[in-house]
């Protein structure tokens, strides 16, 4: 029999424990859900307390609203001046430069059909969005990140900043805007600089520090002083660093396009997939969502080509091209747009086939969400006791079956812990969840098993924040929401990391499978979270069931990337040494490549788990009871105690799966 640690001896206590208290459930209710008698008005409380200030800042506010729309204004009316050929030549013209031909190829048809669609208009105001928000969060992401580095006394806070930055829910940075700058596109604007700042930190932090020690000696022997050093030795040696905080935080502001239309935006992309979501108009929105998953895509491409492209010489086609655009801006009134009836009427047409094809294919799809929902979503909801029923599974919960599921619970546990402790303690945790459900886990063992293991992983600053996340959502009455919040969540995570490892298993094992999965990949990473919903919309209506697909679709991304990377980056002289001694490919896989690629499968479960927590807001839009529908709800009544609360927790719970992850392994 193996030997317990007195790590695993202390986790068999608290499975006792916890155990005790499923049992106890039964007979007191109390421990079910966290009691009602210890909840406390905090969002009012709140409200009373941020409210006056951000009516004092209003005035501020109405300025720098101002200030925001005024060249926001001028960004629309040159993009309305400039005629769709010569706005589109000159941006395949930028394609070609960073790019090169197939970008250029790319960028010509990808705006052709944006034109032929009849969203030119509507595209063009959400880029001038982009061109206003991008600039804005670059500068105030680059002085951030100059900061970090010139000042390592100020890096851990500005570090703990950008996470709960990123881990904060985008609805949740409305509420508080909103009341400062009233419904218009500037609190939208705000919200995305807001949120698309910490990946340009990030990169100018990484570029700097790693800017090769030898540079910074020369340039300070040849006299340079701090400012020179600064920006003439390390901001050039790093911009390639510098220019993929660039894409990336030119991604994150597309992707609050749609945010920002819900908050009074003007008639842009993001407008019109909200308002034909509305509509259930399938057609257009499918139609909008594709205009800008093109826009993504393209911006992508052009900034991640200018990141990795080097000085040289200019394309030959380069400069007749942006003549050739400038002429036809000159010599092409503004108003030269192909008509968008042919292109409405196509989508009426694709929402007429589209509404056939979910009609017709309605009996496949209700098998697959039946099987998930009442094999995966209600017992991880319900657990066993609440999900076993004639209707559900064909058999009641009855004595006979309570205590063969005692004996089958017992029997795993013995069977697994006797050859290794840790298996048979987490198949037991995993058979307490499985009969109460995450929902319906005693709240006591809830803080119990969460002190423990933050306590173990890092120390007392995460010990303090799961525990204040946890009364903070007790004592403020969103504690079934927050536990609706990791159900929901843990269940997109186990079917998007199934699905993601597999795939990038089977892409790393095969070149071409890589070179098919990969533009798929690109096209999910980059398209924005809301266009998610309209497939999910389509085909299974609202209800929690199309919150968890849109979720998948979302999440499913980081698995394959990291699975595929560190079954790639592992290291050769072990696999070949592994051949040799005659093992197969599954032996090789499983013994060999995927120790070695441990620490990138952890970080794509890290990642998973984030993409999972982001999409829960997005998700509410399509009927679930979590903290996403909380802050959602706040949203729509300007409550901006309720919003904070809300989003407080969502960043809690991603902050703590993230330092958790991160933690080594004992």
């Amino acid at each position: 029999m193996a030997r317990f640690s007195r790590s695993e001896r202390l986790w068999a206590v608290l499975l006792a424990v916890s155990a005790l208290m499923v049992v106890l459930a039964h007979q007191m209710p109390v421990l079910r859900g966290f009691p009602t008698a210890l909840t406390l008005p905090l969002s009012e409380a709140l409200n009373a307390v941020i409210t006056p200030v951000f009516e004092a800042l209003r005035p501020i506010g109405r300025l720098l609203s101002t200030m925001i729309e005024a060249p926001l204004a001028a960004i629309r009316a040159g993009l309305a001046w400039a005629p769709w050929p010569a706005t589109v030549l000159g941006l395949a013209m930028l394609a070609l430069y960073a790019g090169g031909r197939r970008l250029a190829v790319f960028a010509l048809l990808a705006l052709g059909v944006v034109a032929l669609m009849g969203y030119w208009p509507k595209a063009m105001n959400t880029l001038a969005l982009v061109l206003i928000s991008v600039p804005l969060a670059v500068g105030i992401g680059f002085a951030l990140g100059a900061l970090g580095h010139l000042v390592p006394k100020a890096r851990a806070g500005l570090i703990f900043l950008l996470d709960v930055m990123q881990t904060w829910p985008a609805f949740g940075y409305l509420i508080p805007l909103l009341l400062m700058f009233g419904f218009g596109p500037a609190a939208g604007l705000a919200a995305s600089v807001i949120f698309s700042i910490p990946p340009m930190v990030r990169n100018t932090m990484l570029g700097l520090d790693e800017v090769p020690p030898a540079i910074v000696e020369s340039a300070l022997m040849a006299g340079a002083r701090p400012g020179q050093l600064f920006w003439q030795a390390k901001v050039p040696v790093a911009m390639p660093q510098l220019m993929v905080g660039v894409n990336q935080t030119t991604m994150a502001s597309l992707s609050m396009v749609i945010i920002i239309a819900i908050i009074g935006g003007f008639n842009d992309i993001g407008w019109e997939v909200l308002s034909a979501m509305r509509a259930a108009e399938l057609g257009r929105s499918l139609g909008a969502g594709l205009v800008i998953v093109l826009i993504a895509v393209l911006l992508d491409r052009i900034t991640r080509g200018f990141a990795g492209r080097r000085r040289g010489v200019a394309p030959r086609w380069l400069g007749p091209g942006l003549m050739a655009a400038l002429v036809l801006a000159l010599l092409l009134p503004g108003e030269a747009l192909l008509p968008d009836e042919e292109g409405q009427r196509w989508l009426r047409r694709l929402d007429a086939w589209l509404l056939g094809f979910v009609a017709w294919s309605a009996p496949v799809f209700a098998v697959l969400r039946n099987a998930i929902t009442y094999g995966v979503m209600l017992p991880m909801r319900l657990g066993f006791s609440g999900a076993a029923s004639p209707m559900v599974w064909g058999f009641a919960l009855s004595a006979p079956v309570t205590l063969t599921y005692i004996a089958v619970s017992l029997g795993g546990v013995v069977a697994l812990g006797c050859r290794a402790p840790w298996r048979g303690i987490g198949f037991g945790f995993a058979a307490l969840v499985f009969w109460t459900g995450l929902p319906g886990f005693p709240w006591p063992g809830v803080f119990l098993l969460m002190g423990f293991a933050t306590w173990r992983a890092g120390g007392a600053g995460l010990f303090a924040l799961a525990m204040g996340a946890l009364l903070l959502a007790g004592v403020s009455g969103l504690w079934q929401p927050m536990m609706q919040s990791i159900y929901l969540c843990a269940v997109a995570v186990l079917i998007s990391f199934a699905i993601g490892a597999t795939l990038g298993v089977i892409a790393a094992e095969s070149d071409r499978f890589s070179a098919l999965l990969r533009p798929v990949s690109d096209t999910l990473q980059t398209m924005p979270q809301f266009v998610f919903l309209i497939p999910a919309l389509m085909l299974f209506r609202v209800g929690e069931f199309t919150a968890l697909i849109a979720i998948v679709l979302y999440a499913v991304v980081p698995p394959i990337r990291y699975v595929e990377h560190g079954l790639r980056s592992a290291r050769a002289d072990l696999t070949e040494a592994a051949v040799q001694m005659g093992a197969t490919p599954w032996q090789l896989l499983w013994q060999v490549k995927l120790p070695l690629a441990r620490g990138s499968v952890r970080l794509g479960l890290n990642q998973t788990i984030m993409a999972a927590l982001s999409m829960l807001v997005i998700a509410a839009l399509v009927g679930t009871r979590e903290l996403g529908q909380q802050v959602y709800v706040a949203l729509s009544r300007a409550d901006a105690g309720a919003g904070l609360i809300a989003g407080a927790v969502i960043a809690a719970i991603a902050l703590v799966a993230d330092r958790l992850l991160r933690a080594p392994v004992a």
